[in-house]
């Protein structure tokens, strides 16, 4: 299969921690306690994984944390072109509530990167390229790099004729868009930061109008809603999911990237990205998904093409 690259530069080793219930100032008894390589990259990479993908993830990774990050995924599918940094990977914390099914997370913040580290990154970015089919620039940015990181990341990408996706939000969302990515795959709200348009279908138009090629929205529980130049579609769920949603965003990317190196048709990507969005919810530890869950949801996702009522699943 074609190598597919994820790019992470504020990668984070993710703990989640189940609870009975949730309650505000007091001491929890821990059920269960998960510890995964984290960061949004990661996750997509790692989902890429189990459906067959060649993948390769690069970005940061230091520290004491760092090195505990770089253990685990050593023993996980996508290969390690992290690039090393002097400064401690960050930490996630997910903590699930059983008696309702809803996360609390807690981000550090990351390590900041020096200028050194950042061309030791570019370099190893520019020889990555030449062997990738696809590649996904995801999540936030660490301190110290500067925040049109992205729009460059992204206009190497193009030069070199590698198909870009970008997932991200805020200020490095609205310059990397303007370096014209194949995709982007913001939620509703990252997309009303980026256009002020409140109504999804006319925020991804205006996304477009940016520079995006096509926009791919998260509506949560609604599925996803997708914006391109061959036409718009709706992808729903048929039923709720309840469980841990992080990394849910992740494995809509893992979908989309999946459907393109291989050539499917847009609703076919689309059912894809939502099935795998819903089977992340569903699964114990956050950046992984249920694959019977997957299985089971994907010939029943409804898409449906946003001009007529025309719909397969």
């Amino acid at each position: 299969m074609p190598t597919i690259l994820t790019v992470t530069l504020n990668t984070a080793l993710d703990l989640t921690h189940h609870v009975p219930r949730l309650v505000p100032h007091a001491s929890h008894r821990v059920t269960d306690v998960a510890e995964r390589p984290g960061g949004k990259g990661l996750n997509v990479a790692r989902v890429l994984a189990a459906l067959g993908h060649e993948t390769i993830v690069t970005g940061f990774a230091g520290g004491a944390t760092g090195d505990v990050l770089r253990t685990l995924l050593a023993a996980e599918a996508p290969l390690d072109a992290l690039v090393p940094i002097a400064g401690n990977t960050r930490r996630t914390l997910a903590v699930v509530d059983a008696s309702t099914g809803d996360t609390t997370q807690l981000n550090e913040p990351g390590p900041h990167v020096t200028p050194a580290e950042w061309e030791a990154f570019l370099a190893s970015y520019g020889e990555l390229l030449g062997g990738a089919q696809a590649v996904a620039l995801c999540g936030s940015l660490p301190p110290g790099i500067h925040v049109g990181a992205y729009a460059d990341l992204v206009r190497r990408a193009r030069t070199a004729g590698v198909p870009v996706l970008l997932d991200t939000s805020g200020e490095p969302l609205l310059r990397g868009i303007a370096a014209r990515p194949d995709l982007v795959k913001p939620n509703a709200d990252e997309l009303f930061q980026l256009t002020g348009a409140r109504d999804p279908a006319t925020a991804s138009q205006d996304a477009r109008r940016k520079g995006a090629h096509a926009v791919v929205a998260s509506l949560g529980p609604d599925g996803i809603l997708a914006t391109t130049d061959e036409g718009g579609w709706q992808a729903t769920p048929p039923s709720l999911v309840r469980g841990n949603p992080t990394g849910a965003g992740d494995s809509a990317v893992a979908g989309l990237l999946s459907g393109l190196v291989t050539g499917l048709p847009w609703p076919d990507r689309l059912a894809r990205a939502v099935a795998l969005s819903a089977a992340t919810v569903a699964a114990p530890a956050a950046g992984e998904f249920d694959r019977a869950t997957y299985e089971a949801l994907l010939p029943q996702v409804k898409v449906v093409r946003q001009d007529d009522t025309t719909a397969t699943g």
